[in-house]
């Protein structure tokens, strides 16, 4: 199968691949905490994707190939069998199977009109998966259809009727029996509970609080499910629920305090103690030194700041106002489409004004950086700065924080300090975000060749079911795993790669390794291409911390110790 990637924006930094040739390069976003940054599989494989193929080129060889496309167009929902809305069988659904004596006739009738053949065999390959799914997206565009027609009612309504009806019959026997729920609810094992923080401890004390004030007798209907927070909080550094600050982390504090402020800070000593950590109490100005943007020497700090902060505010004056001329104008949709999207289950993010901070960092770097201009997935790169520096003046948890409390010179400070360091870390990256993104695709062709050194079960299972390493370790280069860990991970993670060298552009490498090994037990329980693709997009890390965060970074250690200085090894 051949992949490839294509220039300009990307669907999140994602490949647009259709039938296995290159395509043009499309936004693709999905539900949940983010939307997904991995190659987007359409065309002939498109509902694994769930979403819209892209219009199709017209071919102007064939004069009569518009008019036939509408023709066909205009008969499709008349023929298809998969009506919007229609009621099927939904086999394994808990409440109600359908009578089969009510849509007898109903599916009868549907099966005359079903003209596409349906296969049962689950693929097991890409190629298998694309010819059993050759038939998703054949016919034309749907954007022009009259769904107001009578044609297009077909529903029966007697078999709506019923199946309603049986659905509030069951309910309301559940009401007569809610003891035998409750019975039910304290069989339940006490390891169900996947609780690893403190705060996720106090949210599932207060949806229980909530639950026995108001018993909510469709819940007692539905199987026992381990308790997840819907939000990842940004505070939760330790998931082992760990007293805060214990002697050892009191001592670390210190260490870093007396070095910060000695007249010249030892960065190279700086980097070390970094390396597992830094306290969130000096986090702000660590970072300001590690990433290069504020000087070792203490007198020469704050002038600094002050010079950096007004020059970028300078930019702003100089160029935001560009954002409406023509030639700027799709950068700065694109910027405006991709904000909103920004961690969208984080309240924070959502806030207008911290939106507004967004899309000024984003357009005045893209306007600095022309070379790549904005790519989408930059605007992610955002987020950890702007937590970090944002606690410096908040000592309750951020995620819920009103920035609107805050002094002008405050936020503006913040906003100046996210824009210098995001700045530093992308000019090490650049060659990500360039033309045809080389760096992503050299970065992806080197994870396969060391994954296949170190776990070559692994390697050889992808190849099996032709699982290119393309279409899940994209997202993990363009995004560096933001897409994958929680926030609180991300910043826990940036701590050690900014005090390795090359960490953002090297050292991340073997993390992904790291992390891809790490479910090689999940990986090969999975026996199928779109089992596989859907477990690499959507691994269970929710509930990780800095306990999970340093595991995986030895790992990547002892990758990068292994191989990065030894060629021999790290190629066959």
């Amino acid at each position: 199968m051949a992949t490839a990637l294509g220039g300009g924006l990307g669907g999140w930094g994602s490949a647009h691949i259709q039938d296995g040739a290159p395509r043009s390069w499309e936004r693709v976003t999905g539900g949940g905490e983010a939307a997904w940054a991995g190659p987007q599989i359409t065309g002939s494989w498109g509902r694994l994707a769930g979403h819209r193929r892209p219009r199709r080129p017209t071919n102007q060889a064939f004069p009569g190939a518009r008019a036939m496309a509408a023709d066909n167009s205009k008969q499709f929902w008349k023929r298809s069998a998969k009506l919007p809305g229609s009621i099927q069988p939904v086999y394994g659904a808990q409440h109600p199977p359908l009578d089969p004596r009510l849509t007898k006739n109903f599916i009868k009738e549907r099966s005359k009109v079903n003209t596409v053949p349906l296969k049962s065999k689950k693929a097991s390959s890409f190629h298998e998966f694309a010819r059993n799914t050759s038939d998703a997206w054949d016919i034309g565009d749907d954007e022009e259809e009259d769904f107001s027609s009578p044609s297009f009612q077909t529903l029966n309504s007697k078999v709506a009727l019923a199946t309603a009806a049986q659905v509030l019959e069951n309910h309301s026997k559940l009401r007569v029996k809610p003891e035998r729920s409750q019975s039910t609810t304290s069989d339940v094992p006490a390891n169900y509970k996947v609780i690893k923080s403190s705060s996720d401890a106090q949210l599932s004390r207060n949806s229980s609080d909530t639950c026995l004030r108001n018993p909510l007798h469709k819940q007692q209907s539905l199987p026992l499910r381990p308790i997840i927070p819907l939000v990842a909080r940004i505070s939760d550094q330790n998931a082992s629920g760990a007293p805060p600050m214990t002697v050892r982390e009191k001592t670390r504090l210190e260490k870093f305090r007396q070095l910060l402020s000695s007249h010249n800070t030892d960065l190279d000593e700086l980097r070390k103690c970094s390396w597992p950590g830094v306290p969130r109490e000096v986090r702000p100005v660590t970072w300001r030194l590690l990433s290069g943007y504020l000087p070792a020497n203490t007198e020469r700090r704050t002038l600094t700041l002050q010079r950096k902060r007004e020059e970028y505010f300078g930019f702003i004056e100089q160029y935001y106002d560009s954002r409406n001329e023509e030639h700027h104008q799709d950068t700065y949709r694109q910027i405006h489409i991709d904000i909103p999207r920004t961690n969208p289950l984080i309240p924070l993010f959502q806030q207008p004004l911290v939106q507004e901070i967004f899309e000024r960092i984003l357009f005045i770097w893209a306007i600095r950086h022309p070379a790549s201009g904005y790519v989408q997935g930059i605007n992610d790169l955002v987020t950890p700065f702007f937590v970090v520096f944002l606690s410096e003046y908040v000592e309750e948890d951020v995620e819920n924080f009103d920035v609107t409390t805050l002094s002008q010179d405050m936020l503006r400070s913040i906003e100046a300090d996210s824009f210098w360091c995001m700045s530093k870390l992308l000019d090490g990256i650049q060659d990500n975000y360039t033309f045809a993104q080389p760096g992503i695709q050299k970065k992806v062709k080197a994870l396969e060749e060391l994954v296949s050194r170190i776990d070559e079960q692994v390697h050889n299972h992808f190849r099996r079911y032709e699982v290119e390493y393309l279409q899940f370790a994209f997202r993990w280069m363009n995004n560096l795993l933001m897409r994958e860990l929680p926030l609180r991970c991300t910043i826990r993670l940036w701590d050690t790669y900014q005090s390795e060298p090359e960490g953002f552009s090297h050292f991340h490498l073997y993390v992904c390794a790291a992390f891809l090994i790490k479910w090689r037990k999940e990986i090969l329980d999975e026996e199928d291409f779109q089992g596989l693709l859907m477990l690499l997009q959507n691994l269970p890390t929710i509930h990780w911390g800095n306990e999970e965060i340093g595991l995986l970074l030895a790992e990547a250690y002892r990758l990068k110790y292994m191989f990065a200085d030894a060629p021999n090894h790290y190629r066959r």
